[in-house]
């Protein structure tokens, strides 16, 4: 520090109430998911709606705790870079898988 001069950070606060709504938002979620099981839902559809619900709590979480609503940069390289990176190699196996069957039946048969 020179001169007695502190040095600030710039740094963004959010209301309380973006807070407060989110966590009625996340209890009204959990309560849905909750109440899948007491309706005795059965079969893909309870596991549809309870995969729907886990993923907008997730999602809520994630853009308002984690502060990733508001920083882009972060929201793409921790959210949406590795599920990409999954793909591409998903896709990478999938091409050698095809080309090993491909050889396999060129050179051995059916």
């Amino acid at each position: 520090m020179n001169n007695g001069q502190q040095l600030t950070h710039n740094t963004q606060e959010h209301p309380i109430g973006i807070y407060l709504k989110v966590w009625l938002l996340l209890f009204v979620l959990s309560t849905l998911s909750y109440m899948v099981d007491y309706m005795q839902i059965q079969g893909y559809l309870r596991w549809t709606l309870i995969l729907i619900f886990m993923f907008l709590k997730a999602g809520l979480i994630v853009a308002i705790f984690m502060h990733m609503l508001w920083e882009r940069i972060a929201l793409i390289y921790a959210i949406l870079l590795p599920p990409l990176c999954l793909l591409v190699l998903i896709a990478l196996m999938a091409l050698e898988g095809e080309y090993t069957l491909l050889s396999r039946e060129l050179f051995f048969g059916r």
